[in-house]
C-alpha cells in the first residue's frame, strides 16, 4: 500500500501543478485522489441505505478540473473540497431543505453552502461537505429546475469556453445564463410560499390563495417557454 501523502506534499504538488504534468506529478495526484475513494463510497453506501435518495452522479474531480481550480481561485490543493462527491437532485426547495436536514442528522461533521441566495453566476444549488476521517466528501444538491440551469450553463461553457461557468465570456451569453436563473429563482419562491399558504390555509384569505396558485400557472407557462428555447439550444450543441 502506497505510503499516505502528507499535506505539505499534496500543497506543494498542487503549486507543481499549476506549472506543468509530468508523469511523476500526475502519479501523486491519482494517489492523491485514490486516498478519498473509501470516504467517498461510504458516503455513498449512507445516504442510498439509510436514506433511500438516489444519484444521478456520483464523481471524482478530473486531473485538468483540479487544475484549472487551483488556477482559477488561487488556492490550496489541501483546500479543494469536492475531489470526490455525488449528485441529487429534489424536486424543489421544500424537498431540498427536506434532505438537507436529513443530510445534516445523518452526518456528524457537515459544512453547508448555500448558494440559493447568493448565486455563483447564475448558479444555485446547495453544496454539503461531509468530513469522514478528514476527508472532504461534496454533496451537490439541486431542484431539477437549478439542475436544468447548470446543464445549459456546461453545454454553453463547452462551445464558449469554460469561462462562460464563471461569469466570463461573452455578455450576451453570461446576460442570458443570469436571466434563466433568475427566472427559475422566481418560480420556486412562488412555489415555497404556496407551500406555506397551504400550511396554513385555515388562516389565510382562500382568494388571495388561488390568486397566488393562478400566479405560479402563468410563470410555469412562460418558464416551460423558456424551457422550450433550452431544449433547441441543447439540440445544437448535441448536433456539433
Amino acid at each position: 500500500m502506497a505510503k499516505e501523502i502528507s499535506k505539505s506534499q499534496i500543497d506543494w504538488l498542487g503549486e507543481r501543478l499549476k506549472l506543468s504534468k509530468t508523469e511523476e506529478e500526475l502519479r501523486l495526484l491519482e494517489q492523491y485522489r485514490h486516498s478519498f475513494r473509501a470516504a467517498h463510497g461510504f458516503v455513498y453506501k449512507e445516504i442510498r441505505e439509510k436514506l433511500s435518495l438516489e444519484f444521478t452522479k456520483r464523481r471524482t474531480k478530473t486531473t485538468q478540473s483540479i487544475v484549472d481550480k487551483l488556477l482559477r481561485e488561487s488556492i490550496r490543493l489541501t483546500q479543494i473540497q469536492d475531489i470526490a462527491g455525488c449528485r441529487i437532485i429534489a424536486e424543489n426547495i421544500a424537498d431540498q431543505d427536506k434532505i438537507v436536514q436529513q443530510l445534516s442528522n445523518l452526518f456528524n461533521n457537515v459544512k453547508i453552502i448555500d448558494r440559493r441566495k447568493k448565486p455563483s453566476h447564475g448558479y444555485r444549488a446547495i453544496h454539503i461537505i461531509v468530513f469522514i476521517e478528514k476527508k472532504a466528501i461534496e454533496i451537490q444538491l439541486r431542484t431539477a429546475l437549478q439542475h436544468l440551469w447548470a446543464e445549459l450553463s456546461e453545454k454553453l461553457a463547452d462551445i464558449f469556453g469554460q469561462e462562460v461557468k464563471y461569469g466570463g465570456g461573452e455578455v450576451e451569453i453570461k446576460n442570458s445564463l443570469e436571466s434563466v436563473s433568475a427566472n427559475i429563482n422566481r418560480l420556486e419562491n412562488i412555489e415555497t410560499k404556496i407551500e406555506a399558504r397551504h400550511r396554513l390555509q385555515s388562516k389565510v384569505n382562500i382568494a388571495r390563495l388561488d390568486k397566488l396558485e393562478n400566479l405560479l400557472t402563468r410563470k410555469k407557462l412562460e418558464l416551460s417557454s423558456l424551457m422550450g428555447i433550452t431544449k433547441i439550444i441543447f439540440e445544437k450543441i448535441e448536433r456539433r
